[in-house]
């Protein structure tokens, strides 16, 4: 499994932690940047994370910034993006249980849990389908509307 990551310089330091743990659980990653705490504009690496989720060059993706919202604004843009920003363990697994959320949106400064801990519950849990399905679908109908426009 391919997992890219993107980060603004608020999230420079987490990225590079989550990055490390990640790979070493055996996944493969991308990074899309930033490689600095030199200030910088979260929209280019928000999009270059959700593009590759989008086009399937990522099977998922993890953006990191001081709140998370930003990040989440623009990834959510996408066709076939689900970002969540997610605080502790239980909404990263309800994020990916209820909403199949491929991208974690993590904010530096408001985790109310272990980061290392919030993103392995976050890859850990997997889509129930069910009511979620049809929910899910309702979303992706909605972007193909918007699409047509």
């Amino acid at each position: 499994m391919k997992i890219a990551f993107g980060a603004d310089h608020g999230g420079f330091t987490l990225k590079s932690e989550i990055k490390e743990f990640v790979a070493s659980k055996g996944y493969k990653t991308i990074d899309f940047g930033t490689h600095s705490a030199e200030p910088c504009d979260y929209p280019i690496y928000a999009y270059k994370v959700a593009k590759a989720v989008s086009d399937k060059r990522a099977d998922l993706g993890i953006l990191i910034c001081k709140s998370g919202n930003g990040m989440a604004i623009v990834a959510n843009k996408l066709s076939d993006v689900r970002a969540a920003i997610c605080f502790d363990k239980h909404v990263a697994v309800l994020s990916r249980q209820h909403n199949d959320a491929n991208v974690l949106v993590l904010g530096s400064e408001h985790l109310l849990g272990d980061p290392e801990d919030i993103v392995s519950a976050w890859l850990g849990a997997g889509f129930e389908g069910g009511r979620h399905k049809r929910r899910v679908n309702q979303i992706k109908g909605i972007e193909k509307k918007l699409e047509r426009k």
